[in-house]
């Protein structure tokens, strides 16, 4: 048993050699007050960070990437701006958020 566990991990070692995973971060500007699916509350107009995660896709003649994850910094929930926490969110949901956001206002 002990030899099989040390293949299994030598051959995710191996394969986990081969992914190249790129992180990056971004910073997007609100103006109004929003929200965005995945959180429960509404988010003030301010400045947040992304974290973005995506995997380089091997074996084309082109860089390509392919999105692992959309990680956003918030004031965590009654923290008054203290304390943050990062949450996963989609980044379509970003999408929508940002475009409700940069729509024109009712009144």
């Amino acid at each position: 048993m002990l030899r099989w566990g040390a293949t299994l991990a030598q051959a995710f070692s191996r394969r986990q050699a081969h992914v190249a995973i790129v992180s990056r971060r971004e910073v997007v500007t609100f103006k109004h007050p929003f929200r965005i699916r995945g959180i429960d509350r509404l988010l003030p107009a301010g400045d947040y960070e992304l974290v973005i995660d995506d995997e380089a896709l091997e074996g084309l003649s082109f860089a390509a990437f392919r999105r692992l994850a959309t990680m956003i910094m918030v004031p965590a929930k009654g923290s008054r701006g203290l304390t943050m926490e990062m949450i996963s969110i989609g980044s379509a949901d970003l999408a929508d958020a940002q475009r409700i956001d940069a729509s024109p206002s009712d009144g």
